[in-house]
């Protein structure tokens, strides 16, 4: 699950945006790595809270043990009105644009076929848990298997001395401030981690599944990101690298010509397919631990009778990413998520320092490796990204955050709805 969800779309389009941003390849190799050391730091401290509080909705849960239900709902907030679409709506219009290396598609076409592509795994997730699961294993296995198989290839067949390895490997990127919005676009392409934890309420033996789901599934993403990284620039010179808007296509076409950009589409159509329906198998249930809360409607935690899967949920999560087809392109969509829903990745991870002092008693069976090094490693990394997104994108951050605290007088406005609700049908008795 872990695997299939991170490797979505991000590999195949953020190598391109990191070399615009940091200029050699040292500094784009020490991106990818830190990217994948803050993310290490910050699913190892969820898988504690995973299990100790084993229940469906995970990074929400643990937000409401520690900081009570506003938090909660605004980390619920967010991700109904910001993060929710963009993170359905980004990587289906990837699956939408590749698939036009075989069908001529028009942009109106594209978001068509992203919508349908939606409806499909959605419906499919409403129909059983474990069809789902098997749809997610099986594309894991083959699109880790195709991208290893395609960048092997290119070492095997690209001419030597032609791309960005050829030269001398500066370290240092063209400017920090570059270097921290890289950065941002990296962590998109990891930011599946999180998704596990929703499913906390759905795992055998979290404390024994939960760390090994974590060190082995990102170390399996990190080595793929890496090869490929490496590929990419053994094949292509900076330049091109940097203006290609879809880096895997370039690379295999200056290789293979036409067949290779074919087989490519091919491959990403593959993994961006089991992408969204990890997606669309794990965040549905923060709406539906939210509605159990009784802050959202109670409808939204409602199981199927037959299929016994949160079909209400699922629908309105399908509803946010077809809505966010029709607003958004790629690089605002994944901008806007990381920047939205990064401050509540960072108060899940503190979290873990709260929990701890204020209830000793709720031990969880693993606890998180290198503590209190790792999770404060995560946090001031956060923080500093944070800052300098705000610095280098205002407008995209100022959206973000003015989404958030509309969120405010929203939860306000539910409870006092909810009391009034309350109060009349105690009337009535």
């Amino acid at each position: 699950m872990l695997v299939g969800i991170v490797i979505g779309s991000g590999i195949f389009r953020v190598p391109s945006l990191v070399v615009a941003q940091v200029g050699s390849v040292g500094a784009a190799a020490l991106v990818w790595v830190l990217g994948a050391a803050v993310t290490l730091c910050g699913a190892l401290t969820l898988a504690e809270l995973a299990t100790a509080y084993p229940r469906a909705g995970g990074a929400y849960v643990f937000l409401r043990e520690a900081y009570g239900p506003l938090p909660a709902f605004l980390f619920g907030w967010v991700k109904l009105v910001v993060t929710g679409p963009a993170a359905l709506a980004a990587v289906s219009l990837i699956f939408a644009a590749y698939a036009g290396a075989f069908v001529p598609l028009s942009a109106a076409q594209q978001r068509l076929l992203a919508a349908l592509l939606l409806v499909a795994l959605a419906l499919v997730n409403i129909r059983s848990v474990s069809w789902s699961a098997a749809v997610q294993n099986l594309s894991t296995v083959a699109k880790v298997l195709a991208l290893t198989a395609l960048a092997l290839l290119l070492f095997a067949f690209g001419a030597p001395g032609r791309g960005a390895l050829a030269g001398p490997l500066a370290w240092s990127p063209t400017s920090w401030s570059g270097f921290g919005v890289a950065l941002i676009a990296v962590l998109w392409t990891y930011i599946g981690w999180v998704d596990l934890s929703y499913l906390a309420g759905e795992v055998r033996d979290p404390a024994r599944n939960f760390p090994r789901a974590t060190v082995v599934g990102l170390g399996i993403v990190v080595l793929v990101y890496l090869l490929a990284n490496a590929a990419y620039l053994y094949v292509l010179p900076l330049p091109d690298l940097a203006h290609s808007p879809a880096v895997a296509a370039t690379a295999a076409e200056r290789v293979f010509g036409s067949v290779g950009s074919a087989l490519v589409a091919a491959l990403v159509m593959l993994s961006t397919f089991g992408s969204l329906n990890g997606a669309l198998l794990t965040n549905p249930r923060v709406f539906y631990a939210m509605a159990e809360d009784g802050l959202f409607f109670r409808k939204v935690a409602a199981v199927h009778p037959r299929y016994r899967t949160p079909y209400v949920a699922l629908l309105l999560y399908l509803a946010l990413g077809i809505i966010g087809i029709s607003t958004r392109t790629f690089e605002q969509l994944a901008q806007v998520f990381v920047l939205g829903i990064w401050p509540f990745y960072a108060l899940a991870v503190a979290s873990v320092f709260v929990l701890r002092r204020r209830r000793p008693a709720v031990a969880s069976p693993y606890r998180t490796w290198g503590f209190p090094f790792v999770p404060a490693a995560f946090l001031i990394v956060s923080a500093a990204m944070l800052v300098n997104g705000a610095v280098q994108r205002p407008g995209q951050t100022a959206i973000s955050f003015g989404v958030l605290l509309l969120g405010i007088p929203a939860y306000y406005a539910w409870r006092s709805l909810q009391a009034w609700r309350l109060q009349r049908a105690t009337a009535e008795r």
